[in-house]
């Protein structure tokens, strides 16, 4: 049983998410919280596997929650909640140290899959939205120059692949495009994560848009080339 604290301002959309989650056996809502203090405090005391944190709120934003959840309790893994997927807050919050991010309009089976994928580590977004989303906020500082093998010492193919996930491919397009193996990507992916000294996918795609590796218009490229 996945254990599920809601986090939302809102009273009608903090019920409504516990409705959907209540009747499947494999969630149990432990709480509620309405702003982000009450969240970290309600996190400390019920332990949840996940937290679903709306971002805009009172008192305490839910970036600056799931910066404070991401320190002290990374076990209590944030699935961030927001009225748009283009929404410069959830960038924020990717940094901060969430696992993914959902819209608010969407379905309660996509819902239900994020938060199972949240509780299994690995990111809840889809990597053309991650993309579009980072590529629309994050730029590298002027005058920067791309310098990737300075950042934790990638070998040629390595920044080839984080090049290739920073502009949208998935590991199975990765595959295709540099003709290897699919366990083969996920090998470099991981050893990317590790020298890059970050947790997952969104965090590696925000670097390259931060050190000049990739930039919105290479990333358009690229997306129209594979679609």
């Amino acid at each position: 049983m996945i254990r599920v604290l809601i986090v939302d301002d809102q009273l009608l959309v903090r019920r409504g998410l516990s409705l959907i989650l209540s009747p499947d056996p494999s969630f149990e809502v432990v709480g509620e919280a309405e702003d982000g203090a009450q969240a970290i405090a309600l996190a400390h005391e019920l332990r949840p596997d996940v937290v679903v944190m709306d971002i805009r709120m009172p008192v305490l934003d839910g970036v600056a929650a799931t910066r404070e959840l991401a320190a002290a309790l990374p076990e209590s893994r944030v699935l961030a909640l927001s009225t748009f997927d283009m929404d410069e807050y959830l960038v924020g919050a990717l940094r901060a140290g969430a696992y993914g991010f959902l819209p608010k309009d969407s379905s309660p089976e996509e819902l239900s899959a994020a938060i199972r994928t949240v509780h299994a580590g690995e990111a809840a977004v889809a990597p053309r939205l991650l993309t579009r989303l980072i590529s629309t906020y994050v730029r590298a500082p002027h005058g920067t120059r791309p310098n990737p093998t300075g950042l934790g010492e990638l070998t040629p193919r390595e920044v080839e692949v984080w090049r290739l996930m920073a502009t949208g491919l998935d590991n199975t397009e990765i595959a295709r495009v540099l003709d290897l193996s699919l366990s083969t990507v996920k090998n470099y992916i991981t050893s990317i994560f590790d020298k890059l000294s970050v947790r997952d996918r969104a965090q590696a795609v925000i670097v390259a848009y931060e050190s000049g590796l990739v930039t919105a218009r290479v990333a358009a490229e690229g997306d129209e080339q594979t679609g």
